[in-house]
């Protein structure tokens, strides 16, 4: 009996040597580079048979005229091998036991094969093979958007909760401030610089206000009708400030690193409808693998799901829009119109994730620009009220026989009368008169009687 073992680096064919007596390393084949290697690994994991083995095989058997059973590992591939190269091959639960018995002693019976090269061959080629199958790159790492957004969402909350403590806070002190600045950035800014407001006037503002802005402040600061600080109420209030200053800043470097992220892993998604909610979708998708995956109409509505749970489960009016409602497409579109563009800005969306996620060295926009333009032309046409475009529908076109001299006098001549059509109207009309009798002999009668028990209840009462 024959036994085909695969290495790391390649195959070997063994004889096994009946009553125990080991076994013989007829043929060895050696890969010649990683990309060979990958390719066989490949085609065994899928029980193919690879050109290299098939060579392999036809070499060392066919070759060497041998017509012993082969025994194989997968019973798939010996199928294959069996119908392809006419070799007849075993798989059963005695072959199982003789390759493991070769894998336990394969140093020994191949010459300069040791533990340590074993291993680091089936280290190399482990990398090799998930490299390749799952198209791995560093850039191509989703993990690392979805952690960045879901980042930047708890900044976000925690910006607003500490902006609003501290304008609450500051405000019993200057209540007048918080009208003129409205940004919670410069709020801050300006705390740290002028400190309480009796320092106002002899503080130079312009390093975080613009000229008309730190006039208005300072007057303000003079007829102000808040309550004095002290001296430990402004150092927990400046540390506050700070607080929200460096967060701010933070917020900004990590936005930076999330669009220059996005722009790597999903450029066309990008281009279509923003940084922030391409994030937004890869995330409540799970990957960018898992939204290439879904449907338009599912990328159109990510986002809304209790919405559309409720309205199924009451029949009423299903979402039309979910975290696609957020980008500058839709949003700029009418009221009336966002539900034609949401719908649209989805499928061109599906298709540059799709492309995204799918296609070899994508490190710019292909699909995405002409997608955008697209749905931003759609966009003027419904505005301008045009439905379609007749110039590029041909089916639109009228066909040039509507235009006859024959086809007009056919539209403005009344329809011929027929027998038919006589006798239909001969008895519409017998029905109508019918019932207009009946109408007024229906009318006399009431009359009748109600004259007759007017007159009965006259004689009762005399």
């Amino acid at each position: 009996m024959l036994a085909l073992y695969e290495l790391p680096g390649g195959y070997a064919l063994f004889r096994v040597i009946e009553g125990g007596g080991g076994f013989k390393l007829l043929a060895q084949h050696l890969f010649k580079n990683s990309s060979e290697a990958v390719e066989a690994t490949t085609a065994l994991m899928n029980s193919e048979l690879h050109s290299s083995l098939k060579k392999f095989l036809k070499k060392s058997i066919e070759g060497a005229q041998l017509e012993e059973q082969l025994a194989v590992q997968d019973a798939k591939l010996g199928g294959l091998i069996k119908k392809k190269l006419n070799i007849p091959c075993i798989h059963d639960a005695q072959v199982d036991e003789i390759l493991r018995a070769i894998r336990e002693q394969i140093t020994e019976l191949i010459e300069g094969l040791t533990d340590q090269h074993l291993l680091q061959m089936s280290l190399g080629l482990a990398h090799t093979l998930n490299r390749h199958t799952l198209k791995f790159s560093a850039e191509k790492i989703d993990v690392m958007v979805i952690q960045a957004i879901g980042l930047l969402d708890d900044l976000d909350k925690e910006l607003n909760t500490y902006a609003m403590r501290v304008k609450e806070w500051y405000g019993w002190h200057f209540p007048e401030l918080a009208k003129l600045l409205v940004d919670n950035l410069q709020y801050a800014r300006t705390i740290l610089v002028m400190g309480v407001r009796e320092d106002a006037a002899k503080t130079d503002l312009s390093t975080v206000l613009d000229e008309e802005t730190a006039v208005l402040v300072k007057e303000a600061a003079i007829h102000s009708m808040g309550v004095a600080l002290t001296d430990e109420d402004l150092l927990n209030i400046k540390s506050l400030c700070e607080e929200v200053v460096s967060t701010s800043e933070y917020r900004a470097q990590l936005f930076e690193y999330l669009k220059n992220r996005m722009n790597a892993i999903a450029p066309n998604l990008t281009t279509m409808v923003g940084e922030l909610v391409g994030a937004r979708l890869i995330a409540h998708a799970g990957s960018l693998m898992n939204l290439a995956k879904s449907p338009a109409s599912t990328l159109q509505i990510l986002g809304a799901e209790k919405a559309l749970f409720r309205a199924l489960k009451l029949k009423a009016a299903t979402p039309k829009y979910g975290l696609i409602y957020h980008a500058s497409l839709v949003g700029q579109s009418p009221t009336e119109h966002k539900g034609k563009i949401a719908r649209v800005t989805a499928c061109r969306a599906s298709l540059a994730t799709r492309v995204d996620a799918l296609a070899d060295n994508v490190t710019a926009p292909t699909i995405g620009v002409t997608s955008r333009e697209s749905v931003e032309l759609k966009l003027r046409r419904l505005e301008a009220g045009v439905i379609y475009d007749a110039s590029q529908k041909k089916s639109a076109l009228p066909k040039p026989e509507a235009y006859s001299r024959v086809a007009e006098q056919h539209k403005r001549a009344p329809p011929a009368a027929t027998e038919g059509t006589l006798e239909l109207k001969r008895k519409r009309e017998e029905t109508e008169t019918a019932s207009e009798v009946k109408t007024e002999e229906s009318k006399e009668e009431r009359k009748a009687r109600k004259k007759a028990k007017k007159e009965a209840k006259e004689k009762k009462e005399e």
